[in-house]
């Protein structure tokens, strides 16, 4: 794609980084087969191809409407088109920029504008969204429909105890973030999660300084408060983190059981990269973030000494957006759930998004239902007794619509954990089992959530079968390939051996059959060649 970006934006880093992005499109439209959005209201500039469009006439210069925010806004971020694009352009990138610049450019209407900025600094301070769900419980009555139905979505998940949390010492120690939103409205995957990893032996910190990681101010064109989150954030684990300090205090990971706030913590690095202050810093943060299904995933053949063979549901993996499209995690959970011996029942259209999206919900209810809606009715398709998901706000979203129980899969995983016998894993742990689901966990996905590999050193290898001796002969010159013809190829016949085989792979040879004098001699069949004749033009 051609661009002219305007004298106006020529400076900006950001916006050089967008027109590289820009001239990545090829216009091929490919991107709109799986857009929601485009799918749903059919509008080219509610497609990817029809945004890009937007945001390139925007950096040259042209006249920017109330419209072409609102296309913008349309956008669900949910990447199914960067899964699609046979280019590679960064389409989520590509609208973080445009989005800022158009925040700049328009101005919004007061009731709007207030409106957005509440729901921006309620949901990224959770003592001021606790006291706001408090009072919207009060004035449920006067509440549009879809507000009433996240209230009482919201009462239904916090009447779960919020129960005690593990306070065991481990050697192995990972970072949690406590988040914001989900602190709030489903307290208990925080506790699940620690509880599950206790069990894995790994003990989890949370720094209390940290906070919102920053998606809910990017996502609205808020660059400046994505930033200043991101910074706080690294400012708060850096202890934790700096390769030069306290061995003691260094953690393994950062591990994140929300797939929203996971990728936003991975692409710190993307978004501080401008920062000479935190560059590098954001680059080690990123770097040292991982899914809590990668960890563990990389600790199945633990998970399947407690849970193999226990779960008897039928389940429905959701995989948010943010998952599969944004951090490219795509099959580890189906994969862990399967080794566990559980039915894992298929989802039509998984790829597309379910209309959470973050705020995306409260700020585009109409479009938000009808995704809602698809999903719900693609998950519950083969009748599943559960349906997990790696997203709070995913869960809450479709909640509102399922009929069929939604649970974070860490909860999942803690609720059946809890409900075995005290020493129930250690009876029936098959140490065979165990050992041969460890040696299928790659050395990538170890390096991936950064763990030791004590845990296959301290298996024992099965002693080897004992061979009978081979004889060995010399082969000539005349055997050794054509490859190796050459100045040294008498050198490399001399030094290569070939071992005999065990037992002849030659066929035995079959007796002719016997004619007496007197018998007809047996006709041969006649086969007829055809003669291809070359005609030279």
């Amino acid at each position: 794609m051609q661009t002219k970006i305007a004298p106006e934006w020529q400076s900006d880093p950001e916006v050089q980084e967008a027109e590289q992005i820009l001239r990545q499109c090829v216009h091929c439209g490919l991107c709109n087969a799986t857009c929601p959005t485009y799918q749903l209201l059919g509008d080219e500039r509610d497609g990817p191809r029809g945004r890009i469009y937007l945001i390139k006439q925007m950096l040259e210069g042209e006249t920017v409407t109330q419209k072409t925010q609102t296309h913008l806004d349309r956008c669900l971020t949910c990447r199914a088109c960067e899964t699609t694009c046979p280019s590679g352009v960064k389409y989520a990138r590509l609208l973080d920029i445009g989005r800022k610049l158009a925040e700049q450019k328009i101005a919004r209407p007061w009731l709007q504008s207030w409106w957005r900025q509440l729901l921006k600094q309620s949901v990224s301070r959770p003592q001021l969204l606790g006291n706001l769900l408090k009072v919207a419980k009060l004035a449920r009555p006067l509440l549009s429909k879809s507000a009433q139905e996240k209230i009482t979505q919201h009462q239904n998940s916090s009447a779960t105890p919020k129960s005690e949390r593990p306070i065991s010492q481990h050697a192995k120690k990972v970072l949690l973030l406590e988040g914001c939103a989900q602190s709030q409205l489903a307290p208990n995957i925080q506790a699940a999660t620690m509880r599950v990893l206790d069990r894995l032996q790994t003990q989890c910190v949370v720094a209390p300084q940290a906070g919102c990681c920053g998606a809910v101010h990017q996502h609205m064109g808020d660059d400046a408060g994505a930033k200043q989150a991101a910074r706080r954030n690294i400012d708060a684990w850096w202890p934790m983190l700096d390769p030069d300090g306290d061995r003691t205090q260094t953690v393994a990971a950062i591990v994140m059981n929300s797939s929203g706030c996971g990728l936003a913590v991975k692409e710190y690095a993307q978004l501080l990269v401008h920062d000479e202050a935190y560059a590098e810093k954001a680059k080690r943060v990123s770097a040292m973030t991982c899914d809590l299904i990668d960890w563990v995933h990389a600790h199945r053949a633990e998970c399947i000494a407690f849970l193999g063979g226990v779960i008897t549901q039928s389940v429905v993996w959701h995989a948010p957006c943010t998952l599969q499209h944004g951090l490219k995690i795509r099959g580890e959970m189906e994969d862990l759930l399967a080794s566990l011996g559980v039915e894992v029942r298929p989802c039509r259209d998984s790829h597309l998004c379910c209309g959470s999206a973050g705020l995306y919900s409260i700020l585009q209810p109409s479009i938000a239902a009808q995704l809602r809606d698809q999903k719900v009715q693609a998950l519950e398709e083969h009748h599943p007794d559960l349906i997990l998901s790696a997203n709070m706000a995913c869960q809450q979203h479709m909640q509102v619509k399922s009929a069929t129980p939604i649970l974070h899969w860490i909860e999942f995983f803690d609720q059946v954990m809890r409900e075995l016998p005290a020493g129930a894993a250690e009876s029936e742990q098959d140490e065979d089992m165990i050992a041969e689901v460890v040696r299928e966990v790659t050395t990538e996905s170890l390096k991936s959530v950064k763990i030791d590999a004590a845990i296959i050193d301290n298996i024992e290898p099965k002693p080897e079968k004992k061979s009978r001796p081979r004889t060995k002969k010399k082969v000539t010159a005349a055997l050794v390939p054509d490859v190796l013809a050459g100045t040294e190829s008498e050198a490399v016949a001399e030094s290569v051996d070939y071992t005999k085989q065990k037992k002849s792979t030659r066929k035995p040879r079959v007796a002719k059959p016997v004619v007496e004098a007197d018998a007809a001699p047996i006709a041969k069949p006649k086969t007829t060649r055809k003669r291809q004749s070359l005609e030279v033009k």
